[in-house]
């Protein structure tokens, strides 16, 4: 799988998340590790820094459960309702 290849994967993985779900940078990684040959969660936050505003980036969270470095107020205001665990290969396309 090319760069740019993972990068669609991921920020079509961020969409699926649904509203009121989270899912962290590691279990992004490790959820398309297999597929495609990388598992760093630094990658997917280097990836959702560049590309992610078009998708729901702040149902990304840290390994440790904090919102997206720098960015916690907008995280919080977006994510009204807070929230559990999205695993892979929930929902309707399942990673």
């Amino acid at each position: 799988m090319t760069y740019e290849e993972y990068v669609e994967e991921v920020l079509s993985l961020v969409e699926r998340i649904p509203p009121g779900r989270v899912m962290s940078y590691g279990a992004i990684a490790e959820c398309l590790a297999e597929r495609s040959g990388r598992a760093s969660p630094r990658l997917v936050g280097a990836i959702m820094a560049r590309y992610g505003g078009g998708v729901p980036w702040h149902r990304v969270v840290t390994g440790a459960g904090r919102l997206p470095p720098g960015h916690e107020a907008e995280a919080r205001r977006r994510r009204a309702g807070g929230g559990g665990t999205f695993r892979c290969g929930e929902g309707d396309r399942g990673a």
